[in-house]
């Protein structure tokens, strides 16, 4: 049986080598990614609850992707701020059942509300 030739493999220059998880340095640990953000680890830990920098924590370790890192820097502060507490600002303020819960509530508390006195 003749034998044939490899091919040999095509590597883009400057691309790392892949890996069984994913390309190497795409996914950053926790002090992968303070490093990456030149902030401490505590600080990207904040970061991650108060300013939702996308994260994952496995376990007791934190995972990062280097894309959502680059993606979450570059959005623009106003459009981060439409999430969590900033989002739910005003939410109510059209809703047609307002005054009744608020009624309610007051009525559950024992308090007497704006219509009654």
């Amino acid at each position: 049986m003749p034998t044939t030739k490899k091919k040999p493999v095509r590597r883009t220059v400057g691309a790392p080598p892949p890996a069984a998880n994913g390309l190497v340095g795409e996914v950053f640990t926790l002090a992968e990614a303070a490093a990456y953000l030149r902030l401490s680890e505590a600080e990207v830990l904040r970061m991650v609850r108060e300013q939702r920098l996308p994260a994952r924590q496995l376990g007791q370790e934190w995972r990062f992707l280097r894309s959502a890192i680059q993606a979450w820097l570059s959005a623009p502060l106003a459009a981060q701020k439409n999430q969590g507490i900033w989002g739910a600002a005003g939410a109510l303020k059209d809703d047609p059942y307002l005054d009744e819960m608020l009624s309610e509530i007051e009525r559950m508390r024992g308090r007497p509300t704006n219509q009654e006195g």
